[in-house]
């Protein structure tokens, strides 16, 4: 389901010019999304949830919110395809 998703958070977290804070984030990101342990909706909303919180980030750079915008907006997507 997330086979489009994990690799443009890892493109973040790879990303020398995102602040080590918020490249932490988004690979707590990918390994709340590989989970097993928790629902599948519980997951995604809980992603949601921490890339709002990442995109709201003072220094983030503009482009790497809109990145982030773009995750969000397709994990919304797949959210809504898995119901």
């Amino acid at each position: 389901m997330f086979e489009q998703i994990i690799p443009l958070l890892q493109q973040i977290a790879e990303d020398r010019t995102v602040p080590r804070n918020i490249r932490t984030k988004c690979e707590d990101c990918i390994k709340n999304l590989n989970s097993g342990t928790e629902e599948m909706s519980i997951r995604v909303n809980t992603v949601i949830s921490c890339l709002d919180e990442v995109a709201n980030d003072p220094n983030l750079p503009m482009y790497t919110r809109t990145q982030v915008w773009n995750i969000v907006t397709a994990l919304e997507a797949e959210a809504k395809g898995e119901k």
